[in-house]
């Protein structure tokens, strides 16, 4: 029997709805053995992932999303080699989801921080539709695939494309995400914000690790509202990444505002490290967009309210929460995936 898109439509379907139907005990049970593996996973972070992931299988945008390409059955389905990065939980879910939904075979590499949730979603997905069993395979060496989608640090997109430029490849490298603190930002924005820098400690690609401010008393102000996520600080590893900067910090002199769990620190780089965030302040906001227009290849989003005028630019709060057509490194997945009928 056939296996057809809309088949492969459906079961992504089912699978967000059982996210939705899981009751606390099994969710319980699924997030403390992930968390066992790797403890930047807490239940929190978990349980925002699966939330996130729910938004990315609602119906009605899958459909959306995938009637916007033609040609979406291949002629020939190939083995598509997944490396799969494990800063966040189940961040990998999407390449899964697009080499499927494409209609190919998904040979995956799991990262070792994050095997407990990506293997139960695979478990989950293949019980919900069998055919899936032939079309996805976890494996421990990549070797001679047809093309390869990978995610890592810059270290690691040196590596795979070492080994892998022979073939048609997506590799991506390390991004960021920043916010834009303009004379309209709100106190509520600023609290929004708050979910943006502070989910999942900071490490993924869509956190906020840089604002620029109009305005210098902003940051008091940021640190304050700020407060209401000091929670952070019982996490052993968030702590100890803070007063480890911390102590830089001093040591050095170097000026930094310091609320007890964060620092806010001015610096003209993007990626902060963990327990630190940068800031600019800026004049024009013209000069500003042109700013961000030129450094569009290491930005993931930019976080903003609606009077800041950018293309593609989130509201407060949203960034964790992609729609299923929000592409890592803004490059369109299934565009790739498709276009290797013509290689």
């Amino acid at each position: 029997m056939a296996f057809l898109l809309s088949d492969r439509i459906a079961a992504f379907i089912k699978l967000g709805q059982q996210l939705a139907s899981l009751t606390e005990e099994e969710k319980s049970t699924l997030f403390y053995q992930a968390q066992q593996q790797n403890s930047w996973f807490t239940f929190s972070s978990l349980a925002q992932a699966i939330e996130g992931l729910q938004v990315m299988l609602l119906e009605e945008d899958l459909n959306r999303w995938i009637s916007t390409y033609d040609n979406k059955e291949p002629a020939r389905p190939r083995e598509i080699g997944i490396m799969m990065a494990g800063n966040i939980p189940a961040v990998g879910f999407h390449d899964l989801l697009c080499v499927l939904l494409t209609g190919h075979r998904a040979c995956v590499k799991l990262s070792s921080l994050d095997i407990v949730l990506m293997q139960w979603l695979i478990n989950q997905l293949t019980s919900l539709e069998p055919r899936f069993s032939q079309r996805v395979v976890v494996e421990e060496m990549l070797k001679q695939k047809e093309a390869y989608i990978a995610t890592g640090s810059d270290n690691s997109a040196r590596y795979f494309t070492y080994y892998f430029g022979k073939y048609p490849h997506l590799i991506r490298s390390n991004r960021t995400s920043v916010a834009v603190l303009s004379k309209h930002t709100s106190d509520e924005d600023l609290q929004k914000l708050g979910e943006d820098v502070f989910s999942y400690f900071g490490l993924g690609c869509r956190n906020v690790s840089k604002v620029f401010c109009s305005e210098e008393s902003q940051l008091q102000r940021l640190l304050e509202i700020f407060s209401r996520f000091q929670e952070v600080a019982s996490h052993h590893k968030y702590f100890n990444n803070y007063e480890y900067n911390k102590s830089i910090f001093l040591v050095n002199g170097t000026p930094h505002l310091d609320n007890g769990f964060l620092l806010l620190h001015q610096s003209k780089e993007l990626v902060s490290p963990i327990g630190v965030l940068y800031y600019e302040l800026f004049e024009e906001e013209e000069k500003l967009k042109e700013e961000l227009k030129r450094l569009e290849s290491t930005i993931q989003c930019i976080i903003a309210d609606a009077s800041f005028s950018l293309p593609g630019v989130i509201p407060f709060g949203k960034s964790q929460f992609p729609q299923v057509w929000d592409y890592a490194d803004r490059v369109d997945t299934i565009a790739f995936l498709l276009g290797l009928e013509r290689k």
